[in-house]
């Protein structure tokens, strides 16, 4: 990426190079100019996400060539267009960096059209959950019309888009949430059955709701023995985070019994050409599922750009349903 003619922007940087919440300060950076395959966005929202606030923490680096700055995704129109896409294009789109900003070059493959019926803010929070859940439970777990997912931390980003998903494609939805009000959003979000994760045993309910095909993990810790009770014969196991802890005891007999499959992938540091066709994924099977009204994830709360200080403090205190978003003037 190298810089433009087109002088300076609004960015967020991180003071010191890690630190917490109130480490994110706006900056004037130069504005980035696209180069070959790349598009620039003048972007008009971009989705806070867990792993921002991993790399604010000084654990979570970005890949060769992306940005120091924060920020997966974004919604804006296209400046300059490449590929497919021309100047005054509406567009919402996966970057490796750089999204809480004025301006971001994006790799033209990476971006999608602007879903009907949804505004910046809408579709800002989109790209990187969607492309992270359809890669996940639909690629590596495999998950089909009729079969039943558990998905962990129902009230994220992450859980009330793989609950719509898991829906919109035909499966049984068992949502676990820290909190009976968490619960009970779960379900109004579509989930089939709802489990306080801090009073009752979700093994034991997904048992009685004869097991899960698949169970997509955020946890990790002590989650995963319960979830391995959890699953059905032939089940898989999918991890995209470890907040509960980064090992676990593996009962390698019990697995031999369940057949099962323990897999899980990160999607930051899949190289551009995989992002592409996953993107190319996500528009033909997901973007018509948007478009009728069966997945559109809730937007919790947004923020000015320059106060994206609030917005990490707000997704770390966990109250939060859906996404959080920043807005750009």
């Amino acid at each position: 990426m190298s810089q433009s003619n087109g002088g300076t922007m609004t960015a967020i940087a991180i003071e010191g190079g890690r630190g917490p919440a109130e480490a994110l300060k706006p900056v004037r950076i130069p504005r980035p100019a696209p180069g070959p395959g790349q598009i620039l966005v003048r972007v008009r929202a971009a989705g806070v996400n867990r792993p921002d606030i991993v790399q604010r923490l000084g654990a979570y680096p970005p890949p060769p060539g992306a940005p120091e700055t924060l920020g997966l995704e974004v919604a804006g129109e296209v400046v300059e267009g490449a590929g497919r896409w021309k100047a005054g294009d509406q567009v919402c789109a996966l970057l490796g960096g750089g999204g809480y900003a004025e301006y971001a070059v994006v790799d033209a493959r990476h971006a999608l059209p602007l879903p009907g019926g949804l505004d910046f803010v809408q579709a800002a929070g989109l790209p990187e959950t969607v492309f992270t859940v359809y890669a996940n439970v639909f690629e590596h777990g495999a998950l089909k019309a009729g079969e039943t997912l558990m998905v962990h931390g129902a009230t994220s980003g992450i859980g009330v888009t793989a609950i719509q998903m898991a829906k919109a494609a035909g499966a049984k939805v068992i949502a676990t949430a820290r909190g009976a009000d968490k619960a009970a959003k779960a379900l109004e979000l579509g989930a089939d059955v709802a489990v306080d994760a801090t009073a009752d045993d979700f093994a034991e309910v997904a048992r009685r709701e004869g097991g899960a095909d698949v169970v997509l993990d955020m946890v990790g810790g002590d989650y995963f023995a319960r979830e391995l009770d959890a699953l059905k014969t032939g089940g898989r196991i999918v991890f995209i985070a470890a907040q509960g802890g980064g090992e676990v005891a593996l009962p390698i007999f019990r697995l031999m019994q369940k057949r099962a499959v323990v897999t899980g992938s990160t999607l930051r540091p899949r190289d551009a050409d995989e992002k592409a066709r996953l993107a190319a994924e996500v528009e033909r099977v997901v973007w018509p599922w948007i478009a009728a009204g069966r997945v559109g994830p809730p937007v919790d709360a947004v923020f000015p750009l320059t106060d994206a200080s609030k917005a990490h403090a707000h997704l770390e205190g966990g109250a939060h349903v859906g996404k959080v978003v920043l807005v750009v003037d």
